[in-house]
Order: structure tokens, then sequence, then C-alpha cells
């Protein structure tokens, strides 16, 4: 009895652990990963977007400087899904497979979102200006707006355990709220910095973004437990 016991909880072992690997951040996606991707992406009925918050971080307001909300690390599985959701009701499993070996190299995606704050605000004070005499005079009271690609003053960094990652694409967007009359207000700014998936090696990654002024912000991430 105790034999078969043994063989049952060994069998369950294996069992459990190829489901946990299954579950684990893999690239290359295999052709299910694939097709489960797809299907994910096609219910639309919030799972998506549930699942979508385990590969965020979100943080709290500093008190000064700017504030960095929340810092996303979307893997090739999460892509693929969130890729399929965008498609029409006539774009099928096949279609979606071939696309993404089209696509090429895999990459881990990372979103930082940035939000203006009232001492890291739109405005900028006035900077002194030199007379001739090589004196500068200040202008009390002076603001000017700040230009919409400050978010290049940001740094992020993607550690693979104790190795920092190299990106292979940088970008950003300013982001404004704007009203009835045509007005608009930058409001902060969203980063993407793409990386060659399989450049990650570790089980655990880390996030960390440096603003020009105020505290920087770590996101923690258990690449064994996202797909």
């Amino acid at each position: 009895m105790r034999a078969h016991h043994a063989i049952r909880l060994g069998r369950f072992l294996v069992v459990l652990l190829l489901a946990q690997a299954l579950l684990a951040f893999q690239s290359p996606l295999s052709d299910e990963s694939l097709r489960e991707a797809y299907f994910l992406g096609q219910r639309r009925d919030g799972t998506l977007e549930h699942l979508a918050e385990s590969y965020s971080r979100h943080f709290a307001p500093p008190e000064t400087g700017p504030y960095i909300s929340t810092v996303i690390l979307a893997t090739p599985f999460l892509i693929a899904a969130q890729s399929s959701s965008k498609q029409t009701t006539n774009y099928s499993a096949q279609q979606a497979a071939l696309d993404h070996r089209k696509a090429g190299e895999e990459t881990v995606q990372v979103t930082v979102e940035i939000q203006l704050t009232e001492s890291y605000s739109q405005f900028l004070p006035v900077k002194s200006v030199p007379h001739r005499s090589g004196q500068r005079s200040e202008s009390p009271g002076g603001l000017v707006l700040r230009s919409g690609d400050f978010w290049k003053d940001f740094k992020v960094h993607l550690f693979d355990g104790e190795h920092v990652l190299q990106p292979s694409a940088v970008e950003g967007r300013p982001n404004y709220r704007c009203d009835e009359h045509g007005g608009c207000a930058l409001t902060g700014a969203t980063l993407r910095y793409d990386f060659p998936a399989d450049a990650l090696a570790s089980d655990f990654a880390s996030i960390v973004v440096d603003p020009p002024e105020g505290p920087s912000v770590t996101g923690e991430f258990d690449l064994s437990r996202l797909r």
C-alpha cells in the first residue's frame, strides 16, 4: 500500500511540475501557447484584462516629483493575447500563429505610465536671461510650458537578476487632456521599451525607473508565475 501511495504521489508531483512549467514565462511560444493566447484574446469577457493585472505594478504618489503610477512587464504570451483581442471575429487561430511567426523575434515590452503632479507640473519657471554685461536677471513669476518630450529625462532599466538588459527599441508619447474648446493640457507620458525575450534567463526580473527628480520606483516580477 505504501509503495502504491508513493507511486501515485510521484505521478502527482510530476503533473504539478509540468503544470507550473506551462504557466511560466516561455519564449519562443509553442503552438499550443499561441492557440491559448488567441482564444484568450477572443473571449472579450474581461478575463484578459484581469490577467493583465498580474503583469502590472502600481505605486503610490510621491511627496514631490513626477508620479510614476504604473509599470507593466508584458511577456510574449500576453502580447499575443492582446493582439488577438484587437482583431475581428473573422480572425482565426491559424492566422494568429502565422502573424506571430512573421513578426520575427519575440519581445518583452516594458510600459511605464507617468503623471504630472503639483510639484512637477506642465509649467516650468522661466530661466534667467543673461545681460550683455554678463550678469543674469531673473523673471519672477514667469512660466513656460513643459516640453512634450520631457519623458526623455526618465531612465528605465530592466534587470534580469543582477544583469541590466539593453532595449532593442524605445518610444514615448506625451499625454494630454483636452476640453471642448480645443484647449489641451499636458498630463503625463507613456513610455515603452522593447527587449529581446530570449535575453531573460532568470526567474526574476525587476524594472527600475529613475525620474529626473523625486524618488525612483522598482517593480519586481516572478517570471515563474507569468505566462
